[in-house]
């Protein structure tokens, strides 16, 4: 008597396609995705590890955990706000808001009243003004551009108003930044080249004087916001290298970095846009995805006719913005106070609160859990050694990493020998949710 195979009853794969709740997850990832899905499903039946009938259940279950695309929502427990590798700057809501709006047909260069092209991103610009006050020494109108990101500004500018030519830096001002990233060879790409003058400690106006000459294309001035050179030092200010600057008809261009439009109480020793642009400068340039708290974004602010400028080069086509970007970034300018900048205002005493309660939750249910002090940073290239005092909780090391690999991946900071979450970056609202995450480590 012969015994059928029982791989015969694995179901096929396009009758498992017309199930209901496969279909709509289809909707969702693609139909690509769930066929890859149901495959690797009936794989495992037919090497005998799961029941023919386990198939269907389990492509479910498999669907039911599956979400678009690769990048996972992420907890930020380690008290840098402007976490770099955890996406910089967190979307307030009503960016999140104008970014679904925007996700569709929008009218990112279209005048609906007229029905004919309009200028691209103008309601971006618009709240770029009104959020930077900035009065220009020259009494020139002040114009703003919006590109990809902040390295791509200092690009545009370097291109369009030194490109072929020298832009004069101090030494102390060569930065560095993630991954190897060297200003001087952004510089490079642009066609021009750096003209380094002083010291790495100490620069004074004669430096910048003596080496303006035929070649110069601009002044540059850079904020070295990732780190911090004391002792015996000396730069030059905006102001005087504006004026230096303008007695030969040289722009000079501040790049700022962090993103403060104006300045920031919290950050007393942060430069800011408007700043800057009172000072002298004729190009500004900041990140949007920093201290603005915005998205991913290159931010220039100047003078009308530098801005046209810029904006009317070829390479200003290569590096915009996109019609997302923009419209996180207005959402941002117009709405309420973004993420970036509650946390960097919270409270201590409130943080503390917080952690507490936390600990006192997690004793309840048998857990060792302790309170202690944790200093945050801003992160991200800005305010470089200015400590955040705050409270983080206190748990096994060996808890970090079951934390980050779970729903939600938790991320915080391993050290002496204990796993510290810091609640700054954490919404209040994903409290309870946090609790659930600690607790089930535990089980």
């Amino acid at each position: 008597m012969s015994v059928q195979d029982p791989r015969r009853r694995i179901p096929r794969t396009d009758r498992l396609l017309e199930l209901p709740s496969v279909r709509a997850a289809a909707a969702a990832v693609g139909t690509r995705v769930v066929r890859d899905l149901a495959r690797a499903v009936q794989d495992r039946a037919r090497r005998g590890e799961i029941a023919p009938e386990q198939v269907e259940p389990q492509l479910v279950e498999a669907l039911a955990s599956r979400r678009p695309g690769s990048l996972r929502p992420v907890l930020n427990a380690t008290g840098v706000i402007v976490h770099t590798n955890l996406g910089r700057a967190p979307l307030s809501a009503a960016a999140r808001t104008a970014l679904e709006r925007a996700s569709g047909y929008a009218d990112v260069e279209f005048d609906l009243a007229t029905g004919a092209r309009s200028r691209r991103g103008a309601g971006a610009r618009a709240a770029l003004l009104a959020a930077c006050p900035a009065r220009l020494p020259s009494g020139e109108d002040l114009d703003a551009l919006v590109v990809n990101n902040g390295a791509a500004a200092l690009l545009l500018a370097a291109t369009a108003l030194a490109g072929g030519r020298e832009v004069i830096l101090s030494r102390g001002e060569m930065i560095e930044i993630g991954a190897g990233f060297r200003l001087a060879e952004l510089i490079a790409s642009a066609g021009a080249s750096i003209r380094e003058v002083g010291a790495t400690n100490r620069t004074h106006r004669e430096d910048y004087a003596a080496a303006i000459g035929p070649a110069t294309g601009a002044l540059l001035s850079v904020h070295p916001s990732n780190y911090r050179i004391r002792g015996f030092t000396s730069a030059v200010g905006i102001a005087e290298l504006a004026d230096l600057a303008h007695e030969h008809a040289l722009p000079l261009v501040a790049d700022l970095g962090s993103g403060l439009l104006v300045p920031e109480p919290s950050l007393p020793e942060e430069p800011d846009a408007t700043g800057a642009l009172e000072a002298g400068a004729d190009v500004v340039i900041t990140s949007g995805d920093k201290l603005l708290g915005g998205p991913q974004a290159g931010i220039i602010l100047g003078r009308a006719p530098i801005i046209a400028r810029l904006a009317r080069h070829p390479m200003a086509r290569a590096v915009r913005a996109d019609k997302l970007a923009l419209a996180a970034l207005e959402a941002t300018l117009t709405g309420p106070v973004p993420p970036v900048l509650a946390a960097l205002r919270l409270d201590p005493e409130q943080l503390r609160g917080r952690t507490e309660a936390l600990a006192q939750a997690l004793r309840a249910e048998g857990i060792e859990a302790g309170v202690v002090p944790h200093d945050g940073r801003v992160g991200g290239g800005g305010g470089a050694e200015v400590p955040l005092p705050g409270w983080a909780l206190r748990l096994p090391e060996a808890w970090a990493a079951p934390l980050r690999e779970g729903d939600p991946a938790i991320v915080g900071t391993v050290r002496d020998g204990a796993c510290l979450l810091d609640l700054r970056c954490v919404p209040e609202e994903s409290d309870p949710l946090l609790l659930d995450a600690l607790t089930a480590v535990r089980r």
